[in-house]
């Protein structure tokens, strides 16, 4: 497998993590690795036990971070990367797989975005860190489980429980480029069989950016206030409720390109980047005649205003410029149910099979309305999804440590689709994933897994009425993935790895062409099509190790090689062989934890990634680059400090970056601009606990 490996100034300066572990005393006993368990899977399963690759986000690597958003954490997770293009990132790539942005087109989701329950993908903004237990991110196809929205893997957030005893916490937090925020938990018993959790958080900051020409330094920044509820309430006869609900107001600046590539702008008319999102959902689980039961049902509401100057300058800038604005309005409403069974020790198979069979819905319904400088008139788009699917796993023993698993799940996607400009489409797909696996454990906290894995993502549709007619439709997409994976636990140290091939047909493809107007500047069209094959492979390694009580060391490294094969671009170009865009060859991470003193605690972490094309469409690629982060923890009694930082060495990267021509100054000839990635970030936050 043909992997590039980590340049020398990477190791190097993964090697910077390691050594505050001189600190600790290797005389001490060992401390246990801390046991994690996996919720988004059929059964949950702890950690080291999931046959499949996850990576694992726990709250005291949000804390350490300071991290408000789950694009602030993705970095510690091997072969996830993200997409901005507005002020928050919308969309996440895992092995080099998933959309990198949306305009008026409809999107299915290659990587699904989970909250409580809650089917939020392809809105990503909502994914607000606070009060936050764990995030799992579940690598590769997740066709039993998931389906059509979990091609490529799935992002699960999981929020804090609601507890027996009463407890809370206020927290103040300030960084620099006006950083602030507020958080407010109470948790505890509601009555004899209920307990409830409320968490409320808003928090501003200025962003990244001065506009030159509005004299100010906040038109790209983040205004969001987010509120978190939970209800659990145990029932009799081993039978239980959970209630979750969430509301979060983003009011954000998006101000991000410059003719110059540079971080201050010139434009007259800054954009925004505004969600309203309200969510909720209802778990109940039961155990009748020996089969344990869950039935769940998600509601999602959003309100979503994306708009931005088109010209990034102000009027008059150039005689040959141009002025335009363009504006997403788009109202989203999703509606999921799912009913499962599954096995326990009194219902299996021959007494010895487990075995789960479930059955799942989804209805979306998107209104849209763009607001176009160059348009005659407003573009009004309605989009509606229906989902219908079946799934069943069972799980056999074939030795005293083999196991054999067969999961399948076959779906119904069907949806319609009517706009202004007399575009309508009603496709239907009969879509079919699964899994067979074998797991086996050697003793001694040892297990590997072979597995074979079928993902699906339905086609869809290019609304753009500007568009040739063979450009409108694209078909579904399927993917194979054979993997293979390690776990291995003791006292001091525990380490998953796995190794993976995805096969990729008719690969759904974010392409675009440029159209030339009247007045020689040009409009941007980004459209989906399907290319012939590709493939991604690589590595995933997660290794921790407990140096004593004092001190613990991680090193995540994941190594990626994807290609095209038989792809010609929009443009008539032959991409055989290209790498696919959101796909740094390497990633890593290191670091380690220290006690310095009785309540003391320093993180240090140093990460490297590999550069990447921005898409498939152009050549413009990101920088490798390593970032330092770092963090100060001190707590005493009910009292909480932390310092912390990222970026510490205000490494310079981007974010998102694309290839047209913009500038009036060299006739708008195309080339690369990049929107940048957060500089330096250092905060405090003080909490006090009761």
């Amino acid at each position: 497998m043909p992997i590039r490996l980590l340049k020398p100034s990477a190791i190097g300066g993964l090697a910077l993590a390691v050594v505050p572990l001189h600190a600790a005393d290797s005389d001490e006993p060992p401390t246990a690795i801390e046991e994690i368990v996996v919720t988004a899977t059929l059964r949950e399963d702890t950690l080291g036990a999931t046959a499949s690759s996850v990576g694992v986000v726990t709250a005291d690597d949000i804390s350490a971070r300071g991290a408000a958003h789950l694009e602030e954490i993705l970095s510690a997770v091997p072969n996830v990367n993200y997409a901005s293009g507005a002020s928050r990132a919308r969309y996440y790539q895992i092995r080099g797989i998933g959309e990198r942005g949306q305009f008026d087109e409809p999107l299915n989701s290659s990587v699904g975005l989970v909250v409580d329950g809650v089917d939020l993908s392809g809105i990503g903004t909502v994914a607000t860190l606070t009060d936050v237990e764990q995030v799992e991110i579940l690598r590769g196809p997740r066709g039993t489980l998931y389906g059509a929205n979990a091609l490529a893997g799935l992002i699960n957030v999981v929020t804090r429980a609601p507890t027996a005893e009463p407890e809370g916490r206020l927290e103040l937090s300030v960084a620099n480029y006006g950083g602030m925020g507020v958080t407010g938990v109470v948790s505890g018993p509601v009555r004899e069989s209920a307990r409830g959790r409320l968490v409320a958080r808003t928090g501003r900051d200025n962003g990244f950016v001065e506009n030159a020409h509005v004299g100010v330094d906040d038109t790209d920044g983040h205004q969001e206030t987010a509120v978190r509820g939970r209800l659990s309430f145990d029932t009799a006869d081993d039978a239980s409720i959970d209630l979750a609900a969430g509301f979060l107001d983003a009011d954000n600046g998006y101000d991000a390109f410059s003719l110059d590539n540079v971080r201050t702008t010139l434009s007259d008319q800054p954009g925004h980047d505004r969600q309203t999102t309200s969510y909720g959902s209802i778990t109940a689980r039961w155990q009748r005649g020996g089969v344990d039961g869950l039935a769940q049902a998600g509601l999602a509401a959003s309100d979503i205003a994306y708009g931005y100057d088109e010209d990034w300058v102000y009027e008059g800038f150039h005689p040959w410029g141009y002025t335009s604005t363009d504006e997403y309005l788009r109202d989203r409403v999703t509606a999921t149910a799912e009913f499962r069974l599954a096995s326990t020790d009194a219902s299996r198979i021959g007494d010895a099979t487990d075995w789960v069979v479930g059955a799942y819905t989804l209805r979306q319904e998107v209104d849209l309305r763009r607001i176009y400088t160059f348009a005659d008139a407003d573009f009004t788009s309605a989009f509606d999804i229906s989902r219908i699917a079946v799934y069943g796993q069972s799980d056999t023993p074939i030795s005293d440590r083999t196991t054999l698993t067969f999961g399948g799940r076959l779906e119904r996607h069907t949806a319609s689709y009517d706009d202004s400009a007399g575009v309508g489409f009603d496709p239907e797909d009969g879509l079919v994933g699964g899994r067979v696996a074998v797991s086996r454990e050697f003793g001694g906290g040892a297990s590997a897994y072979l597995s074979v894995a079928r993902g699906y993502k339905a086609g869809g549709f290019n609304a753009s009425g500007t568009l040739d007619a063979d450009l409108r439709e694209f078909g579904p997409e399927t993917l194979w993935n054979a993997e293979a994976g390690i776990t291995a636990t003791g006292p001091r140290y525990s380490l998953r790895a796995a190794v993976f091939h995805m096969q990729r047909d008719d690969v759904q493809i974010s392409s675009s062409v440029v159209r030339v107007r009247g007045d020689g500047s040009a409009e941007f069209i980004q459209y989906t099509g399907n290319a012939a094959e590709g493939f991604n492979q690589g590595l995933e390694l997660d290794l921790e190790w407990n140096a004593g009580d004092r001190a613990r060391a991680f090193v995540r490294l994941g190594l990626l090689r994807t290609a095209y094969i038989d792809f010609v671009s929009a443009r008539g170009e032959d991409l055989d062989g290209r790498d696919q865009a959101q796909a740094p060859r390497y990633q890593a991470l290191a670091g380690a934890d220290v006690d310095l003193l009785p309540g003391l605690a320093l993180r240090i972490e140093a990460g490297a990634r590999d550069d990447y094309l921005f898409s498939d469409s152009h050549a413009v690629k990101s920088v490798a680059y390593q970032v330092l982060n770092a963090s100060l923890h001190y707590a005493s009694g009910p009292w909480s400090a932390r310092v912390w930082g990222r970026n510490l060495l205000d490494e310079d990267y981007y974010v998102r970056g694309f290839s047209f021509g913009n500038d009036p100054r060299d006739g708008y000839v195309e080339h690369g601009y990049f929107q940048h990635g957060e500089p330096r970030r250092v905060g405090v936050s003080v909490s006090r606990s009761w």
